[in-house]
């Protein structure tokens, strides 16, 4: 798949997750719009992975320790192949398998239960442990994306610790560098700079990208897989609530989604890139 067809499935993703917010009228804007490029490029051109055999033992694996941003984990899900897109409508139903953060045993693709922030690094860095220092197994890569308030929870850089301390070099984390937290920006509640300093004085390969350029994403990952002696960390500048502009940038959007007024603006402004191109030229 071409980095153009890519980034136009980023914004069908987009257009996903703002029909699933709607709908199920509770979850989390910001942080899925953000992300739609970077997962996107992750499931369409980084991960090896068989949605037809999502147990398959020589498959990648994806750790969504940011369990709030699950509509783009589930939208990405549903357009790969692992299930229908029909059962993105039942976000946060009672009874669905789409609860508002992913549970490993209800979906095939997910591939851990995530909730408690600052989990996530952890536990991806242990699958990395068992691969390359048991198995001795190097043709399989443990993904992880984080959110950057996510960082405040020390149990990340206990995380980070051991990664190093152990050198899993196929062990590569994404940050949803978006710079907003529910309370409020990520430097007003928590600083977090020098971000890039604290994970290499921790010992990581460090990159900083943008984070809604897919082949910035994609070629960052390649480098990653090119280190050999340490975890890699790419932060990934986003735009939070990116491709509708009354969320973007807006902290607020964190945790509340669009009402149905605020859902068909939304989705045009994404059908057309925002006036860009014409709304019939998409249907």
């Amino acid at each position: 798949m071409t980095y153009t067809q890519i980034e136009h499935l980023a914004n069908t993703i987009r257009q996903d997750v703002v029909r699933m917010l709607e709908s199920a009228n509770s979850g989390h804007s910001a942080g899925p719009l953000g992300m739609a490029d970077v997962f996107a490029a992750l499931y369409f051109s980084i991960l090896r992975h068989d949605p037809k055999n999502p147990d398959w033992s020589e498959r990648d694996i994806c750790v969504v320790s940011n369990g709030h941003i699950a509509p783009v984990l589930y939208a990405v899900l549903a357009r790969s192949g692992y299930f229908s897109t029909d059962r993105l409508k039942t976000l946060r139903k009672y009874g669905s398998s789409l609860q508002g953060h992913p549970e490993r045993t209800k979906l095939p693709g997910v591939e851990v239960t995530s909730g408690p922030l600052g989990s996530g690094l952890s536990q991806a860095a242990g699958m990395a442990y068992v691969l390359q220092q048991l198995e001795h197994n190097s043709s399989r890569w443990i993904y992880v994306t984080l959110g950057d308030g996510e960082c405040n929870e020390g149990n990340v850089w206990e995380g980070a610790m051991l990664s190093a301390k152990y050198k899993l070099a196929n062990l590569v984390a994404i940050i949803d560098r978006n710079n907003i937290q529910i309370s409020g920006s990520t430097e007003e509640t928590m600083p977090l700079e020098d971000f890039r300093g604290k994970w290499e004085s921790f010992g990581w390969h460090v990159q900083e990208i943008d984070g809604n350029n897919v082949e910035s994403i994609v070629d960052a990952c390649a480098m990653a897989r090119a280190v050999t002696n340490r975890p890699s960390v790419i932060i990934a500048h986003t735009i939070p609530g990116k491709g509708v502009d009354f969320m973007e940038y807006d902290y607020k959007w964190h945790g509340m989604v669009p009402s149905s007024a605020q859902a068909k603006t939304a989705i045009k402004k994404l059908r057309t890139l925002d006036g860009r191109i014409s709304d019939s030229a998409t249907s």
